[in-house]
C-alpha cells in the first residue's frame, strides 16, 4: 500500500463496546472504549442480553466518537474490520452488523477479525519492531491459549486451557472470598499485601506432556480451603489466600509458556488479553524470560482489555494478506483461531 491506510475497527464481543482508527496497521489514532462493567458488578458477571441491550444503544455514539477523536470521517476510512467470533452471540451481532451496513453504505472493504488474533495483535501497536515468528500467551477471561505465531495469520495452538481460563478462575475466586467483580484487578490488587506462600494451592500437570492448563482444581481447592476454615468457625486472610491463588495460576501459565517456547525454537514472548495485566504474571514470565535470555513484550493495561484498535491492527494484516468478509459474514460464538471469513 502506497498511502497511508486507515482502518475503522469494531469490537463488541462481550462487554465492552468499542471502535477505533488506526493508521498503517500500527498507529492508533483513537480508540474509543465504553464500559459495562458498572452495570453487571450487581450481578455478579457479564448478562448476555443486558450487554447486547447497551451494545445496541451506544455502538453509533462510540463509532463516530472514534472517528472525532482521529480527526477523520468516514470518507478517510479505507478498511472496517470487525470481531465477528469467538464471544456473546448477541453481542457479536451488533458489531457485525454496525461493520456491514457501513461497509455497504460507503463501499468499503470488510474483514473479519477472530478475537483472539486481534488481542495478539495488541503487541504491534505497542512494539512497533515487533513481528513473527514468536510466541504469545494470550489469558483472559474467556480464554487461555500458547499460540505459536508463525505469521500475521498463521497460529499454531501449542498449549490450552481444559477447563477454567485462567480469567474465569481469578472471578470465580474472587466471588469466593468476597472481593466481588471483576475478579482479576481485585485480586492482583489484594494479593499484593499477602503472602504468595502462605498457602500451597495444587498446580496441574499432565503425565503426557502437555503444555495444557487445568484451573478448576486450584478454583475447587481454594473452596475447600474457606470451606474447612468456615465449618470450624475459625477466620482465614483474604490477602494471603489471592496472592496464595494467584501465585500458583501465574507459575503454571509462565512456566508453560517458556518452555513451549522452548519447544518450538523461539526467544521471543508476548502476552495478550486481559490477564495480561496481571502484575504478577508480567513479573513472574519477566524473571523466567530473562534466566532463559529470551525477549517478552506485553501490552499497556487498556490495550489488553478488550478494545477496537487491536482489532484494526489485525484487520489490516489480514486484509493485506488477501481475507476479506462479505456481506454474509456472521456471527460465531464459538469460531477457532486460525478460521478466516472468506468472499473476496
Amino acid at each position: 500500500m502506497e498511502k497511508d491506510c486507515l482502518i475503522l475497527g469494531i469490537e463488541t464481543s462481550c462487554d465492552e463496546t468499542s471502535a477505533a482508527v488506526v493508521k498503517n496497521g500500527r498507529h492508533v489514532l483513537s480508540n474509543i472504549i465504553s464500559s459495562q462493567i458498572d452495570i453487571h458488578q450487581k450481578y455478579g458477571g457479564v448478562v448476555p442480553e443486558i450487554a447486547s441491550r447497551k451494545h445496541v444503544e451506544i455502538i453509533d455514539v462510540v463509532i463516530q466518537d472514534a472517528l472525532d477523536k482521529a480527526g477523520v470521517t468516514f470518507d478517510d476510512i479505507d478498511i472496517i474490520g470487525v470481531t465477528y467470533g469467538p464471544g456473546l452471540v448477541g453481542a457479536l451481532l451488533v458489531g457485525v452488523s454496525a461493520a456491514k451496513a457501513l461497509a455497504f453504505a460507503l463501499n468499503k472493504p470488510l474483514v473479519g477479525v477472530h478475537h483472539i488474533e486481534g488481542h495478539i495483535a495488541a503487541n504491534y501497536l505497542e512494539h512497533r519492531h515487533l513481528q513473527p515468528p514468536y510466541l504469545c500467551l494470550v489469558a483472559s477471561g474467556g480464554h487461555s491459549h500458547i499460540v505459536h505465531v508463525e505469521d500475521y495469520n498463521t497460529f499454531e495452538i501449542v498449549g490450552k486451557t481444559r477447563d477454567d481460563a485462567a480469567g474465569e478462575a481469578f472471578d470465580k475466586v474472587a466471588r469466593v472470598i468476597g472481593l466481588g467483580y471483576p475478579g482479576g484487578p481485585l485480586i492482583d490488587k489484594l494479593a499484593k499485601e499477602g503472602n504468595r506462600h502462605a498457602i500451597n494451592f495444587p498446580r496441574v500437570s499432565f503425565e503426557d506432556g502437555s503444555l495444557d492448563f487445568s484451573f478448576s482444581g486450584v478454583k475447587t481447592a481454594v473452596l475447600n480451603y474457606i470451606n474447612k476454615l468456615e465449618q470450624k468457625g475459625e477466620a482465614y486472610n483474604q490477602a494471603d489466600v489471592a496472592a496464595s491463588f494467584q501465585t500458583a495460576v501465574v507459575e503454571v501459565l509462565a512456566d508453560k509458556t517458556v518452555t513451549a517456547a522452548r519447544n518450538v525454537g523461539v526467544a521471543t514472548i508476548a502476552l495478550a488479553g486481559g490477564v495480561a495485566a496481571n502484575s504478577a504474571l508480567r513479573q513472574v514470565l519477566t524473571e523466567k524470560c530473562e534466566q532463559e535470555n529470551m525477549k517478552v513484550y506485553y501490552p499497556s493495561p487498556i490495550l489488553c482489555t478488550d478494545n477496537a484498535a487491536m482489532i484494526a491492527c489485525a484487520a489490516y494484516y489480514e486484509y493485506i494478506l488477501g481475507n476479506r468478509a462479505d456481506m454474509d459474514l456472521n456471527a460465531i460464538p464459538n469460531l477457532k483461531l486460525g478460521e478466516h471469513a472468506t468472499g473476496n
